[in-house]
C-alpha cells in the first residue's frame, strides 16, 4: 500500500470529533490495534484552506492524542492511502488518513513539522 504525503502548510486543521478507538468490529467493539499492539484512534479533523473550502477528514493515530473538541491542531506526518474492499457483494473504496501524531497549534511537536 503506497502512502501519499499530505502538505498541511497551507491547511487549517481544528478537531471537530473527540479522539475515540477505531473499532475493527462495530458489533463485537473490537479496537484496533498497530503492529506493536498499541490502540489506533480516530479524530475527526475540519482542514480548510485559505479559500475558505473545508473538508472534514478522520484522521487514525496510534495512542490518544489528547486533543479535545474544538482544538487548533497540526496533525505531523499525514499521508493518505487508497483502500478497497467488497463486502457482502458491496463494492466500497476511497481514501484513509494517518497521522504520526496530531498535536495542538504552538505545542513543541508541531514545531518538528
Amino acid at each position: 500500500m503506497r502512502n501519499i504525503p499530505v502538505d498541511t502548510s497551507a491547511l487549517t486543521f481544528v478537531c471537530v470529533s473527540a479522539p475515540r478507538p477505531k473499532l475493527v468490529n462495530q458489533e463485537t467493539g473490537e479496537i484496533k490495534v498497530d503492529r506493536n499492539g498499541e490502540a489506533v484512534f480516530q479524530v475527526g479533523l475540519s482542514a480548510a484552506d485559505q479559500t475558505g473550502r473545508v473538508d472534514l477528514v478522520n484522521v487514525a493515530i496510534t495512542g490518544d492524542p489528547g486533543v479535545t473538541l474544538g482544538q487548533v491542531v497540526t496533525p505531523v506526518g499525514l499521508v493518505g492511502f487508497f483502500w478497497e474492499q467488497t463486502l457482502n457483494g458491496q463494492h466500497r473504496s476511497g481514501v484513509a488518513f494517518r497521522a504520526e501524531q496530531i498535536v495542538p497549534v504552538g505545542a513543541s511537536g508541531a514545531a518538528a513539522a
